[in-house]
């Protein structure tokens, strides 16, 4: 007797809610759909929200090609203090001045964080060390170092400025943090800065105005 043949699958776009972390959401969606196999194409943090692109049944297969896509997103980088994580997960432990920070300064530094760059890595993030996360080893007090990678910027804008936060809209290739880009900006903006709220609207051609919340997901009708 032969097997039944396994479902083909879908893909969905969830528009992640503030405080779920992308495996919760993927449990969520698993639940609901009753699903052998769910997975996420590009892990968006708890603090963040947007576009969150899942794989079911067989299309996991296409997981590996979506995550490879140019991603876009929108989010308020606060200058004045940063924090251990570069965003909101922890609190600040160092303030600066930022009272010298003009609009001509942010348009003459933009320049400097589009095209191939080098960043480094935040501590908290979920980049493997000798075997372990690295955000394990940071809430252990550990001072490791994470190596330097080249991504890509390919649009950088600041869409409002209200000192000390500032708006921004960003084209990023795969493997870009943006949190390590707040932190960046900050500092050549001759102060300090963390990541104040993050949205991701994009990945590829797919937009989060097309997601809906994982609560939301239903099967798919069966004809």
């Amino acid at each position: 007797m032969s097997q039944p043949e396994a479902p083909k699958g879908e893909i969905l776009l969830i528009d992640k809610p503030y405080g779920w972390s992308s495996f919760q959401a993927v449990k969520k969606v698993k639940w609901l759909l009753k699903a052998k196999k769910v997975g996420h194409a590009g892990t968006l943090d708890p603090l963040a929200t947007g576009l969150l692109i899942l794989c079911t049944e067989k299309k996991t297969k296409e997981i590996e090609s979506i995550q490879g896509q140019e991603k876009e997103y929108t989010g308020t980088i606060t200058v004045g203090a940063t924090t251990p994580s570069y965003d909101m997960e922890t609190e600040p432990n160092q303030t600066f001045p930022f009272d010298h920070i003009t609009l001509e300064l942010i348009n003459e530094t933009l320049p400097k964080f589009i095209g191939d760059i080098s960043q480094i890595p935040p501590l908290f993030s979920a980049i493997k060390v000798d075997g372990k996360r690295a955000y394990t080893l940071a809430r252990q007090g550990s001072d490791h170092e994470l190596k330097s990678r080249i991504i890509n910027i390919r649009e950088f804008e600041i869409t409002r400025i209200e000192l000390p936060e500032i708006d921004f809209r960003v084209c990023c290739s795969k493997g870009t943090y943006i949190r390590t880009l707040a932190f960046d900006f900050g500092k050549a903006l001759g102060s300090g800065a963390h990541l104040s709220a993050l949205r991701r609207t994009k990945i590829g051609n797919y937009s989060v105005e097309n997601a809906i919340e994982p609560q939301n997901v239903q099967p798919p009708i069966v004809e």
